[in-house]
């Protein structure tokens, strides 16, 4: 594992001081009551603070392992589901056999919460929780950097400058993610694509899995070596995404050509993915791939029939595709999702609404395209 101690994620044995560490950081201890208390500033808000500090410390003191962090973890899922989800569900879990690694390719639509509720269906399956691949782009606070590898997760290293550097940096990730399925047995969760599909069109980026092959020696056929990685594809679908005011705005900027992303904006948009109402969500776990590839591209495409045409849709994306006869929704349901778009209406430029609709529609568009 020292071969990888610049991106793997933390070991036990580091658990206590990096819990130290964390709960000394003022700027962690704000963001916590941020999510909780939004409006909460001023000196209640430092007052709050140093109880905060007390309240972690205690609560922590008898964590000393990366499984007991989970489950203090766990507990604040709990809450957020119970609070920002009218219903979570999951299909397709039980055809897979779990007693071997995997690893789970999904569509990506929140930083934090698509590998969040992977592991908590796994959890609750009685499996282990995934281990997450995270680009260190996201990582521009040292305690989010703390928090992150103390949660499973392995760092993706996009920031280098030269051609040479970033193949250096896919072969140890794809080493690390070969390492971890085939020698430690673990589960893994990347996304599809880097970055989250503001559009809502969940395409994969045949690079990821010329990526993954690096690994693979001369000898072994390629799809033997797609087989051993045992790759499932995850389908996520919310019915309504917390940050998609933000993302239309993003997309409407990027077309008018002065988008600027803002300095710690990944942090904002964690913080609105998991304080926010989320509506209904359903992750679907596809068979693992075990068909005769031959190229990178293929074993995409194969992901993008799975993920696409087992995302469930939604009344937030039939409405917005303006086919709400054809999934026989309820009138309640066509009624609350108009009333949704109505309110986001009032607050956006046309142009941004009509990202928004399209966002929402695209996942009905391109599921005709891939059944």
């Amino acid at each position: 594992m020292s071969d990888f101690s610049s991106i793997r994620p933390y070991q036990d044995a580091e658990v206590k001081p990096t819990l130290e560490r964390l709960v000394n950081t003022p700027e962690l201890l704000h963001t916590l009551i941020g999510f909780r208390y939004p409006k909460l500033s001023g000196w209640r808000k430092s007052l709050l603070a140093i109880g905060l500090k007390a309240y972690l410390r205690w609560r922590l003191r008898n964590v000393d392992s990366v499984y007991q962090f989970q489950l203090e973890v766990e507990s604040y899922m709990d809450h957020m589901i119970k609070t920002t989800t009218s219903e979570l569900s999951s299909s397709g879990l039980d055809s897979l056999d779990l007693s071997q690694p995997h690893l789970f390719i999904s569509n990506h639509r929140d930083i934090a919460l698509d590998p969040a509720f992977v592991s908590y269906i796994l959890h609750h399956s009685g499996q282990d929780t995934v281990q997450i691949a995270i680009g260190d782009n996201l990582l521009t606070k040292p305690w989010v950097s703390d928090l992150m590898r103390l949660n499973r997760s392995f760092i993706v290293k996009r920031s280098a400058s030269t051609k040479r550097d970033k193949l250096k940096n896919s072969r140890e990730l794809s080493a690390y993610i070969h390492h971890a399925i085939t020698e430690l047995g673990d589960h893994i969760w990347i996304a599809q694509r880097e970055g989250r599909a503001k559009d809502g069109v969940d395409l994969t980026n045949a690079a990821l899995i010329s990526m993954l092959s690096l690994n693979r020696s001369k000898s072994q056929p390629f799809s033997e070596f797609i087989k051993q990685l045992n790759i499932v594809p995850v389908s996520i679908s919310y019915e309504f995404d917390p940050c998609d005011e933000a993302k239309a705005n993003e997309l409407v900027a990027q077309q008018q050509g002065h988008y600027a992303k803002q300095e710690h904006e990944d942090i904002l948009s964690i913080s609105r993915g998991i304080t926010g109402h989320k509506g209904r969500v359903h992750l679907h776990f596809s068979p693992a791939l075990q068909g005769e590839y031959h190229s990178a591209k293929q074993v995409a495409e194969e992901l993008d029939r799975a993920i696409i045409g087992n995302y469930q849709l939604m009344p937030t994306n039939w409405v917005a595709a303006g086919r709400s006869e054809q999934a026989s929704l309820s009138p309640r349901d066509v009624d609350h999702a108009q009333r949704y778009f109505e309110a986001k209406a009032s607050t956006l430029s046309a142009e941004a609404v009509e990202q928004l609709l399209a966002m929402y529609a695209n996942p009905v568009l391109y599921k005709d395209k891939v059944v």
